[in-house]
């Protein structure tokens, strides 16, 4: 079983079990005023693993799926089986955390602000998948044809305007630092992948 699937049903698991309790759901949650008054950094972590509803958990587990397998075997093929494998867990639990300090920082004083969700930890996912393969074709909003490159870019443009303009509860501010940081995470794991992926954008490029 792949890690990516582990993860896949432990996230879904936790998740179901916080809609049935409240309780659960505030102490897993990503609060920066908890976190700052009360030190309670777990949440920084825990808070990738539960769900607002079933459309948010879905949609991050498809992702994380038609993602996440593709990512680990690069990994493996980079690194070694047990090298690669722990290297991807890294990434997607650091990414987690990575993708939540921003908030905190902005937030801590504010204890109207929570957010859940793995949206920034596989925003990192996807954006090591671009780092590996730019020309890729995905399907932006699932059926329009579109570069990788491009779809990350749009991606990357969108949240930070949202994350200034919108009030729609969402933490697209998480979304714009996880895919940074999965991106830079796996160019500091190996350097050369930076040139590689430099080449590579550069020859997709129309003449």
């Amino acid at each position: 079983m792949t890690l990516t699937l582990i993860l896949i049903l432990l996230t879904s698991l936790i998740s179901y079990q916080s809609f049935s309790n409240p309780a659960m759901f505030h102490k897993l949650s990503h609060r920066p005023s908890l976190e700052e008054e009360k030190r309670e950094f777990h949440r920084l972590l825990t808070a990738g693993f539960v769900h607002a509803s079933w459309p948010h958990l879905l949609i991050n587990m498809f992702v994380l799926w038609q993602f996440g397998e593709v990512v680990e075997l690069t990994y493996m093929r980079l690194f070694g089986e047990f090298p690669g494998r722990l290297a991807f867990i890294g990434l997607y639990l650091i990414t987690i955390v990575a993708a939540n300090i921003p908030t905190f920082f902005m937030h801590r004083n504010n204890p109207g602000f929570s957010s859940v969700g793995a949206s920034g930890a596989v925003s990192g996912i996807v954006f090591a998948f671009i780092l590996f393969d730019p020309w890729a074709m995905l399907g932006l909003f699932f059926f329009i044809p579109c570069p990788a490159i491009v779809a990350g870019l749009l991606f990357l443009g969108y949240s930070q305007y949202a994350s200034r303009k919108m009030d729609d509860r969402i933490d697209h501010v998480a979304h714009f630092y996880g895919a940074v940081f999965g991106f830079l995470y796996t160019v500091a794991l190996k350097w050369q992948l930076l040139p590689f992926f430099a080449e590579r954008v550069l020859e997709g490029l129309p003449l």
